[in-house]
């Protein structure tokens, strides 16, 4: 009898990837299988051992397929719009994963970030998967594009948006110069028109005028730097350092419309 539950939830997964699908859950296994939990836990310990299917988060798998089996999990692209709804959380795929969707990489990173809501949750990180969860109160949906992939859409941050973020949560992404290069390569993508309305609904002021010092003094787009002056110019604003680090500027003068104090040099790849 075991056996033959254990092909039912090999059917199952069959039909599930007949619909694009890249993903299951336990509730959705019980839903549609009459099956015994100490069967699903048998059957899924199965095909774990062989390669068949991974946990991402509790009571969250993903199937994975005879081309990813030597990476151990499929793309997190495939199942991340799944996942987050299994979680119900707001998300967008953002940083380094939406620069490289408009081209602004020399390679497709590693990393995997995804921006939601408070409260926190644990990051993925294993030798199969680096699954990063950035945390951020609040954003509009004007700001987020939705791609197609092969299971559906997912949310993906705007160049706009992305250029912001980028400089925002510098320190998870590797650093200013990394940021620099990489926003270098975006600006191409970055819409003057667009860039005003974001900055408009953007609430970090500080990460504004960082990216308005390095459009100007660094990447030299000076139509870009004009958009983010003008957004500015009627604003209240306070010099900030340019890498973040915690405690005060210490009395030190930015010279600059910006009030950005540049303690740091800038040595990327533009």
């Amino acid at each position: 009898m075991d056996n033959l539950k254990y092909n039912y939830l090999d059917d199952y997964l069959e039909q599930l990837r007949s619909k694009g699908k890249y993903s299951f859950t336990i509730k959705g296994i019980k839903n549609e299988l009459n099956v015994s939990d100490e069967a699903i836990k048998k059957s899924i310990q199965r095909l774990k051992k062989k390669s068949r299917v991974e946990l991402i988060r509790k009571g969250f798998y993903v199937i994975i397929t005879p081309e990813y089996r030597n990476r151990g999990v499929v793309p997190p692209i495939l199942f991340i719009d799944s996942l987050m709804k299994y979680l119900d959380r707001r998300y967008y795929v953002g940083l380094l994963n939406a620069a490289a969707n408009y081209g602004a990489a020399h390679q497709q990173p590693q990393e995997f970030f995804v921006i939601t809501e408070k409260p926190s949750m644990r990051s993925i990180k294993n030798k199969k998967l680096s699954l990063y969860f950035c945390f951020k109160k609040d954003w509009s949906d004007k700001d987020i594009n939705k791609i197609n992939t092969e299971t559906g859409y997912v949310n993906i941050s705007t160049p706009e948006l992305t250029s912001l973020d980028l400089i925002y949560y510098q320190d998870r992404v590797g650093g200013l110069n990394r940021v620099t290069t990489i926003l270098a390569e975006l600006v191409d993508e970055i819409k003057p028109d667009k860039l005003m309305m974001t900055l408009e609904r953007f609430n970090y002021i500080a990460s504004v005028q960082r990216l308005g010092y390095l459009l100007e003094n660094k990447i030299k787009n000076f139509n870009l730097a004009n958009v983010v002056r003008e957004f500015l110019s009627d604003k209240k604003y306070y010099p900030v350092l340019l890498k973040q680090q915690k405690g005060k500027v210490n009395g030190k003068k930015a010279s600059n419309f910006w009030k950005v104090v540049p303690n740091i040099e800038i040595e990327s790849d533009i």
